[in-house]
């Protein structure tokens, strides 16, 4: 016997399974529903944070007068302003391609618009610069730039207590004032992300060098680390900032090399001595081979320089066998 929910009669057919009178195909022996069914008897609802999409024929762009006209259920709007910089209106009026959304988060209105910038064409790089990304110091590259992470950890501290206390109070207005402060949270760090990603662009940039990253992939799944660490590793937006790096590298035409990460800290940049024992703590660092002291960080930079420089060699070399 058929389900109750078939909407029509089966006809019996040779595979053991059922034909209805309209040709949609059906098995007995595991039943389901029929799509058209399942979408119709479902009310079609909207969340309120929803993007609407809107492509060139609902929504267009005056530029000069910085407004925009969108077509709605009640006719169309004129005149309604956005504003932004004057370095994204450039870019908009050049390269912005496709569909637009509406978004509105905390009662402001958002237009996200998609702009399809050309690649700027790789350079042969001089050298390489190094990068080592960490918790203590975001980023330490082999060029001499060093991007601390404490006021970072400090901020994040500081909001870990409040949320703790918010939760604890699980009304309605403690729920609203978490999602606030998760939101500003993560701008706060994406915007320390792109300062600290185009320092390191521009000046790799100017000294005609490409960028040598580690690969991180899979970092939290790999590291092992005390309760108190966990928070500051989960919490750190490692591929964010790796993911900063690559599209301005792009954009900048840098040339871009990941390498293994394995050692870089325990391989001395002088002599190339690996030992766990070259990592005294977290800053510094004494070669037991040659002796020489340098900062942690900024020796893991030089290895990773080295590595990125063999790897885009061994990139170039030919793997075509020779032609007897």
């Amino acid at each position: 016997m058929a389900p109750p929910n078939y909407q029509e009669a089966l006809l019996p057919c040779a595979d053991s399974r059922a034909i209805t009178r309209s040709g949609t195909l059906f098995d007995q022996t595991s039943p389901t529903i029929d799509k058209r069914t399942a979408s119709e008897s479902k009310p079609v609802t909207f969340r309120p944070e929803a993007a609407q999409p809107y492509d060139g024929r609902c929504l267009s762009w005056q530029y000069d007068q910085r407004t925009v006209s969108i077509w709605t259920v009640d006719g169309r709007v004129k005149n309604i302003r956005f504003v932004c910089s004057a370095d994204a209106l450039k870019m908009l009026q050049a390269h912005r391609q496709g569909e637009s959304d509406l978004i509105e988060r905390d009662g402001v209105f958002y237009l996200v618009a998609t702009c399809d910038v050309p690649e700027a064409g790789q350079y042969e790089p001089d050298g390489f610069i190094g990068v080592d990304l960490g918790i203590e110091n975001i980023a330490t590259t082999s060029a001499g730039y060093l991007a601390a992470g404490r006021g970072l950890n400090r901020y994040r501290k500081r909001q870990l207590a409040l949320r703790a206390k918010l939760q604890k109070k699980r009304t309605n207005s403690a729920k609203r004032r978490l999602k606030a402060r998760a939101r500003k949270e993560a701008r706060h760090a994406a915007n320390q992300n792109h300062i600290i990603s185009k320092t390191i662009v521009t000046e790799a940039e100017r000294t005609g060098r490409g960028l040598s990253l580690e690969e991180l992939k899979g970092i939290r799944n790999r590291v092992r680390l005390r309760k108190p660490q966990r928070v500051a590793l989960h919490s750190w937006a490692f591929a964010q900032l790796g993911d900063f790096i690559v599209y301005k590298a792009k954009r900048a035409g840098v040339p871009l090399v990941f390498v293994d990460p394995a050692y870089t800290s325990q391989t001395c940049a002088e002599c190339g001595h690996v030992d766990k024992r070259n990592r005294v703590d977290q800053e510094l660092f004494i070669c037991r081979g040659c002796g020489v002291v340098a900062h942690a960080d900024r020796n893991a930079s030089h290895n990773i320089a080295t590595r990125g420089g063999s790897v885009w060699n061994a990139g170039r070399e030919s793997r075509v066998p020779a032609t007897p």
